[in-house]
């Protein structure tokens, strides 16, 4: 029986750890303070990998804390310089997959500062000086979550430019309206085109978690350093306006991520929406809209179908949206101050967003562009008499009062109905009866 396997102090076992995902592993970094002997059972836990999804960023706040420790005198000009270019070659060693990764690498953070060490030697060590992992958490998420946004506002555009496109293609082209699901009147425009633009313009409220973000970087585990760091500097370098104004917040608040995850799911539900509509549209009982093969699947066993998948897939993704949101207040919901290890899990909520809200987007843009719609009014148009409104409105510039105006564009239904005819088909005479 090796140490690991015999029973502690209290008499009990621990259990075999299982690792968790993108945010770190259960195995603890043990640090000084911490004997061999204290530590659970980890030699059955599944083989970890830490995450390069941030990689770029902890390596860019690594930069600018060594250049703030040399010009505050904490490292000279020399070693400062050996740090860098092992920065460089640690970055480049990641980017193109020759880093060596190890299992003792708890995290990002862990696995930079140790492939740094053996790149520079020592001096590698020095890089930690004044700062703890938890504002190094805290500062990588805040860079993450600004270039997510960066690249989210760019595909919002791009719905939004192909929507608006569409629109002003087929503005001539006259549809039915629903409400709330039946047709209600003619539209001249591509239905729903234009309303949807208008919805994805709030997507772009993104900018209350740009407000959000500020450098964590100096915060500690739980106050400042005892050197004297200037944070201002690290806050220019890395493009923030502004540094955190509490060490102990800086490090426990993922407000920036919560508000993140907000918005992003009032985006996906809008996508889910327009996706909503584009399965009913290219539906023969519609048939107002006809998607590309590229973007339509068939039948294993009904050879007539031509199923919507990836408008399908975007109104089910909105689910996970929502179900991350909804996680991610539960996670913060009772942590105390300062960082707490629960916070690993937000990586879980707030990667997977990131990546489908990206995909979500591109997928809308490509499909608005692509689909083809029917000029012809479509024979559900025509079944659900939508140009009875029309026909009303027609008749009060005549000079009839609209009440009367409706009773007659009825009774015309009604006729066009008794002949299974549509209304369009109904002669001027008719009017007149």
């Amino acid at each position: 029986m090796t140490e690991d396997d015999r029973s502690y102090a209290d008499g009990e076992e621990w259990p075999p750890i299982s690792v968790a995902a993108p945010g770190g592993s259960l195995t603890p970094n043990h640090g000084a303070g911490v004997s061999a002997r204290s530590r659970p059972r980890s030699s059955s836990a599944t083989p970890h990998f830490p995450s390069t999804t941030s990689a770029g960023h902890d390596i860019a706040g690594s930069r600018a804390h060594v250049r703030m420790l040399c010009h505050i005198g904490v490292l000279s000009r020399s070693r400062c310089d050996i740090l860098l270019d092992g920065l460089d070659e640690v970055e480049r060693e990641i980017t193109e997959g020759e880093f060596p990764w190890e299992l003792r690498d708890e995290d990002i953070h862990m696995a930079v500062e140790r492939r740094l060490t053996e790149l520079v030697g020592p001096v590698g060590g020095k890089v930690h000086t004044a700062r703890s992992r938890n504002d190094q958490v805290a500062l990588d998420l805040q860079l993450y979550l600004r270039a997510a946004v960066r690249g989210h506002l760019e595909r919002i555009l791009e719905v939004m430019e192909v929507l608006l496109r569409r629109a002003t293609e087929l503005k001539d082209t006259v549809m039915p309206g629903y409400t709330p699901a039946a047709g209600a009147t003619g539209d001249s425009r591509l239905p729903s085109a234009g309303l949807r633009v208008h919805a994805f313009t709030r997507c772009p409220t993104f900018h209350p978690v740009v407000r959000l973000f500020v450098d964590a970087a100096g915060s500690g585990g739980a106050g400042w350093s005892e050197l004297p760091v200037d944070r201002a500097a690290v806050a220019r370098e890395l493009g923030f306006e502004r540094v955190a104004p509490n060490a102990m917040d800086a490090v426990a608040s993922r407000d920036a991520a919560y508000e993140y995850l907000a918005v992003a799911t009032c985006c996906a539900l809008n996508l889910s929406r327009l996706a909503e509509e584009i399965v009913l549209w290219s539906s023969q009982e519609f048939g107002f809209l006809r998607l590309p093969d590229a973007w339509s699947s068939g039948s294993s066993i009904m050879p007539q179908k031509r199923n919507p998948d990836a408008a399908e897939l975007i109104r089910g993704k909105a689910a996970g949206f929502v179900g991350r949101l909804t996680s991610l207040g539960t996670l913060l919901k009772g942590l105390p101050l300062a960082y707490n290890k629960d916070l690993q899990e937000d990586k879980l909520y707030v990667f997977a967003t990131r990546d489908e809200l990206d995909v979500c987007l591109e997928a809308a843009a490509a499909m608005a562009a692509a689909a083809s719609l029917r000029r012809a009014p479509a024979r559900g148009s025509r079944g659900g008499y939508a140009q009875a409104t029309d026909v009303a409105d027609y008749l009060v510039g005549k000079g009839l009062p609209f009440r009367e105006a409706h009773a007659v564009a009825g009774r015309l239904v009604a006729l066009a109905a008794a002949g299974e005819r549509p209304l369009e088909a109904i002669s001027r005479t008719s009017f007149h009866r």
